[in-house]
């Protein structure tokens, strides 16, 4: 079998070829053409032409190279997240997820809240108020057991103190420990004690409780292929074995006793003809030591994954009522927990109930703690009446990591077929496979390394020639002269661009998450607040569709000045509450108005006509949280000289210095700032705010400057920042020298006003993190 040769479409000079005979080498040069020409000699040649394909291709990779950069670099942060761990091997991607664990109260199991809702504050990290989560893989992590996530808690009630018992999986060794932590405030804050239980084989769902004066722990080890009970010898980190229960690789299982004996409920996933995670057991003693015999109607259930079968926390007892917490894996492991109250449990029968059962949630997706899935709970009454739960959440799904891995791999994969199916429309790549180079058929060779059989090399043969033959005729159809060839040569390249930026957004862009920032182990939510009019209404429902979804808002207030306001609760898209407050008065003091409303202690000032993204919002509001006196901002100005003169950002780059944040953009002591802004010594300076309708940032820098504080503003720089004034004709700062002459008259009355020029210059460039380059 020799050279074979497509001819093109009027028959007449071959355009393409592929050798097929193993002496042959095909060898691609420049033609008269400028385009590959056909095999020209079948014998060996030490030096090979530079061909219009190889050309075509390096072309491709360095502009979509490029592309690829400039996707990255418009979408991702440049500032590199840093893990709360001295080991720096917390919190890796793992495909069982990121879980965390949040803490609720309600005067009922069934009423229960997040924390954040509570308004439980606390100095630690300026939190005010606490936010879930309350335990993550960072502050469970240490140098001898780094976690990639905790899951599975357990709540112990020991007088004032609480405890919590979770699974933790080891960074290291990627097995399931037993980890604890202990809470001293009713479960505001918790401090990670250590490692309570650690064996050869995974572990998990510890399920803790006390009987005959002994605390006791029945963790979850399928993998040993038994369910075992521990018992605490220095409680809580020292445990021993007490005796194996159950010689079965039961699965989350829990005990209750109800009605003089204890019940059991596990999955036994092995039984035959179960389903995973669909099918329930139930189990019956007289004490919790045994022996253990099954209920005569199992498995009580199994049927759909989706159905609750399997256990998602510890039952509890309420009203007299038995009630069992259940998981929905429908969609993805652990999605959602369900409610059932159990009706009749005896030995020969089982019959529960599915109740209404609504946990306060979130709409921010994976920017927050449990956005995406929370399947386990345990709800507790304490020795107040309060009831209180711990619950685990996670903002991605099951398997996100190989998930985003597969989506990637096939972006570039598809990239290269356009680019391919692109060479061969324009003419340039003549054989989509050199088969001769590629293949040796049926024989050994010193210089291969793969010997492939002659059947199985014949059929890859006849396949790829007609993958060949097919480019050619994909030539022979299309005339790139032709609107069509235009038109598809052009969705090509769109697809291309697409597939780059999938591509690089799956494989590099991480689990796509805009995430909070913790503070000595807490985090905390702030209160946004913008300042708008009906003129800018369309700016408006923009800025709350996205920076509702960012994780610390915890809710937006909007300062109505003019015009009859919107209806908050059917005109915005909003995963957070939106209050309108309207104003009598169209004036710029407003945005600073003490309102008992607000419920967190920091508040964002954030014009409508500014868009940053989520994590430019947390990373400001972290750095607030170090320093709560100071205001921290996007927005740096330099105002020096003399006299006095305001100018703008590029001036103070080039000074490489700032003593000013504008407060537009910028978060700040929402209950000291605006109690100062409104006190007696700002009259003259809030009148002359209106009579300009301008500077109010301006005068509360003055204020906040003249405090006992040692530095009152602090600059972080935003990843991008967009300012959609430019699009409207709404902007008070539109006409630039109006608005900066009215600005400088404003410094030079507040210098008289204040007695002097009190604001300090600070260096860009001071943080050790960089946010503030």
């Amino acid at each position: 079998m020799g050279e074979k040769c497509f001819k093109s479409a009027n028959g007449t000079s071959p355009v393409g070829c592929c050798d097929m005979n193993v002496k042959c080498r095909c060898k691609w040069r420049w033609d008269s053409s400028g385009i590959c020409s056909y095999c020209h000699d079948k014998v060996q040649h030490r030096i090979c032409s530079i061909s219009s394909a190889f050309v075509f291709f390096l072309s491709a990779f360095i502009i979509f190279g490029f592309l690829g950069t400039f996707y990255a670099w418009l979408t991702f942060s440049p500032f590199e997240r840093q893990i709360a761990d001295s080991t720096g091997l917390a919190c890796q991607e793992d495909n069982e997820g990121s879980w965390a664990i949040g803490v609720f109260y309600g005067d009922t199991p069934f009423s229960l809240r997040p924390i954040e809702l509570e308004n439980i504050w606390s100095d630690r990290g300026s939190a005010w108020p606490i936010a879930n989560p309350v335990l993550t893989c960072a502050s469970v992590s240490d140098a001898s057991h780094p976690s990639n996530f905790v899951a599975d808690p357990f709540l112990y009630i020991q007088g004032s103190k609480l405890y919590v018992f979770y699974e933790t999986k080891n960074a290291i060794t990627k097995q399931g420990d037993i980890g604890v932590a202990e809470s001293l405030d009713g479960g505001a804050s918790w401090q990670h004690l250590g490692i309570a239980l650690d064996e050869e084989w995974h572990l998990s769902h510890p399920y803790v409780f006390k009987y005959n004066g002994q605390i006791y722990m029945m963790p979850e080890g399928s993998e040993k292929g038994d369910i075992r009970l521990y018992r605490a010898l220095e409680f809580p980190l020292k445990w021993t074995l007490e005796r194996v229960l159950i010689n079965k690789p039961l699965v989350d299982a829990t005990l209750v006793e109800y009605k003089g004996l204890f019940w059991l409920f596990a999955s036994d996933f092995e039984r035959f003809g179960a389903k995973k995670n669909g099918e329930l057991e139930i189990w019956y003693a007289h004490t919790p030591f045994g022996p253990w015999r099954q209920h005569k109607s199992n498995p009580v259930h199994n049927g759909d994954k989706s159905s609750g079968a399997r256990n998602g926390g510890r039952p509890f007892i309420h009203e007299g009522y038995l009630y069992r917490i259940g998981q929905d894996c429908g969609e993805t492991y652990g999605q959602r927990i369900r409610l059932f109250r159990i009706q009749v449990l005896t030995k020969e029968k089982f019959r529960e109930v599915e109740l209404p059962f609504r946990i306060e949630g979130s709409k921010k997706g994976r920017n927050v703690w449990n956005g995406l899935r929370y399947h386990h709970l345990d709800v507790q009454k304490l020795p107040t009446g309060q009831w209180i739960a711990v619950m685990d959440g996670d903002k991605v799904p099951s398997g996100d990591p190989s998930t985003r891995y597969l989506l990637g791999s096939m972006a570039f994969l598809v990239l290269i077929l356009l680019i391919l199916l692109l060479g061969v429309i324009l003419g340039v790549v003549q054989c989509v496979f050199p088969l001769g180079k590629c293949l040796r058929a049926g024989k050994r060779s010193d210089t291969s390394l793969l010997w492939v059989h002659p059947h199985v090399t014949s059929r890859l043969h006849r396949a790829l020639f007609r993958l060949n033959r097919g480019s050619t005729l994909i030539r022979g159809r299309i005339h790139c002269s032709t609107c069509g060839c235009v038109s598809l040569v052009l969705v090509c390249v769109i697809f291309s661009v697409l597939s780059v930026c999938f591509g690089v957004k799956f494989l590099f862009g991480g689990n796509g998450a805009e995430e909070p920032y913790p503070v000595d182990g807490q985090y905390s939510q702030f209160t946004l607040l913008t300042m708008t009019y009906e003129a800018r209404l369309w700016n408006l429902k923009m800025y709350i569709k996205h920076y509702s979804r960012c994780a610390s808002v915890r809710e937006i207030v909007v300062v109505w000045n003019k015009g009859e306001p919107p209806n908050p609760l059917f005109d915005f898209d909003s995963a957070v509450p939106v209050s309108i407050r309207r104003e009598e008065k169209n004036s710029l003091n407003n945005r600073f108005k003490v309102d008992p409303q607000i419920k967190t202690r920091a508040v964002f000032e954030l014009d409508d006509d500014i868009m940053v993204t989520c994590n430019d919002l947390e990373r400001a509001f972290k750095a607030w949280r170090e320093h709560p006196d100071r205001i921290v901002g996007f927005y740096p100005r330099l105002v020096d000289g003399n006299p006095l003169k305001y100018r703008n950002e590029r001036y103070a780059r080039n000074k490489k210095r700032y003593n000013m944040v504008l407060t537009g953009a910028a978060v700040l002591d929402g209950k000291d700032a605006f109690l100062r802004y409104w006190g007696n010594e700002a009259d003259q300076g809030r009148a002359l705010v209106d009579k300009l309708f301008n500077c109010e940032d301006i005068l509360l820098n003055f204020i906040l400057a003249n405090s006992t504080s040692p530095r009152s503003v602090e600059y972080i720089h935003p990843t991008w920042a967009v300012d959609t004034s430019k699009l409207s004709s709404a902007a008070i700062s539109r006409d630039t020298h109006v608005h900066y002459s009215k600005r400088t008259d404003c410094l030079l009355r507040f210098s008289e006003l204040y007695g002097g020029f009190p604001l300090k210059q600070w260096d860009f460039g001071t943080r050790s993190d960089g946010w503030d380059y």
